[in-house]
């Protein structure tokens, strides 16, 4: 089951450098994501989305070569590429994979202006790694389909400094204590 993850950035840029780093962890193994879109609010109320995958394109491309190679077994190659590149594409943009776009939508029509939310759809993750890696990174959870515990370590996460590691357990040394610091 796949969990949904959305973080609101100050700007696109910031959002952009997320997505990155997450699919940079994807190459780790450490995680695995099914989408990452990252949905821009411009001035007047418009929201851009800029998905992972175009489908369109994607679409087109393979229309492409299934015309061409239906065109070339009737002796009319160009015309076959020509009409598989068309319907490609409408098939492309008329498919959605991962997140909805309408619910992309929706829910980022009450960002602000310039600010961007990152859309994660995580099939898996190793969530202890992950964690660690984007500690400190900022931004702001606006939803999740994650149950509370994990959520909060989200949270916590991404609100922590970089550098900061806690581990509750540890006690700390008691002053004073181990081997005599060298005297030069």
């Amino acid at each position: 089951m796949s969990d949904l993850v959305v973080i609101v950035y100050p700007t696109e840029a910031k959002a952009e450098e997320m997505r990155q780093k997450i699919i940079g962890l994807q190459k780790e193994y450490l995680i695995e994501i099914g989408d990452a879109a990252i949905a821009v609010m411009h001035e007047g109320g418009k929201v851009k989305l800029n998905q992972l995958l175009n489908t369109t394109a994607l679409g087109a491309v393979s229309g492409s070569f299934w015309g061409l190679l239906i065109g070339a077994i009737f002796l009319m190659p160009v015309f076959g590429a020509a009409i598989g590149a068309a319907s490609g594409a409408l098939g492309g943009a008329l498919t959605d994979y991962g997140v909805d776009d309408g619910f992309m939508k929706e829910l980022s029509g009450s960002l602000q202006p310039g600010n961007a939310a990152l859309f994660l759809l995580i099939r898996k993750m190793t969530a202890d790694k992950v964690l660690e890696a984007i500690k400190g990174s900022g931004g702001v959870v606006l939803k999740t389909s994650l149950d509370h515990t994990r959520e909060q370590a989200l949270r916590d996460a991404i609100s922590a400094s970089p550098g900061a590691v806690e581990h509750p357990s540890a006690t700390p040394a008691p002053v004073g204590s181990g081997a005599p610091s060298p005297v030069g």
